[in-house]
């Protein structure tokens, strides 16, 4: 599932996201109108990060610039954010935003093999797209070398994203489309993982014709066997 995915899906299912990295600490409750001016200037730093993360690149986008574009002064961004990898963080969760209370879902018609492959071809065109890719790249080199927001990406994120797929995987085994005995956790990297690798590795074209054969050998060997076999 992707970014894009999601937030077209929350219109009516719940965000992943839940909270701020790191604390937030505010003396004493705010009032109705405070809260909201302090919504609208979270979502316009949040905007602005994601704007500049775009045009500028992850190497020169400096809370600084991220403060002028969104006209709040740097303090107002590192009350809420530690650093402008959390920030960026925190802009891929606004685009899921949704109502609370309802989880991630894959879509479930009943045929495995088509529910996978939308879902695949729709993750490959966001990888491809330029808007999408160097906020992603951006994000995946920080979590790569921030073990706080790595904690908060699995928790926030990719945790749920994992669920989601897992529970599409599980109604497939209820149905009888794929082993009884399977690890679910190996499957859904078995069906995810060489996308995103060869995304991140940039080791090859990231096709629809490549994402059909992931899909189709992983399913083969998910699949039931015969008895004896």
């Amino acid at each position: 599932m992707t970014v894009r995915q999601r937030a077209r899906q929350c219109k009516t299912r719940r965000s992943v996201s839940t909270g701020r990295v790191g604390p937030v600490t505010t003396p004493h409750r705010a009032t109705p109108s405070a809260a909201r001016r302090n919504e609208a200037s979270r979502r316009a730093i949040l905007a602005a990060a994601f704007d500049l993360l775009q045009e500028v690149g992850y190497a020169k986008l400096s809370i600084e610039g991220i403060a002028a574009r969104a006209g709040v002064g740097k303090q107002t961004i590192y009350r809420w954010w530690p650093s402008k990898g959390a920030v960026i963080f925190d802009a891929f969760l606004m685009l899921s935003e949704g109502s609370e209370g309802e989880p991630s879902v894959l879509p479930d018609t009943g045929d495995l093999q088509a529910d996978l492959t939308a879902v695949l071809h729709a993750t490959v065109v966001e990888l491809n797209d330029p808007r999408y890719d160097r906020p992603m790249r951006a994000l995946a080199t920080e979590i790569a070398n921030d073990p706080e927001l790595a904690a908060a990406y699995s928790q926030r994120l990719d945790g749920p994203m994992k669920e989601a797929k897992r529970q599409r995987l599980r109604s497939a085994q209820r149905a009888g489309q794929l082993a009884e005995d399977l690890d679910l956790d190996v499957a859904v990297e078995m069906i995810w993982g060489p996308l995103l690798n060869r995304w991140l590795q940039r080791s090859g074209p990231l096709t629809a014709e490549y994402t059909d054969r992931v899909i189709a050998t992983a399913l083969n060997g998910l699949r039931p066997r015969p008895a004896g076999r």
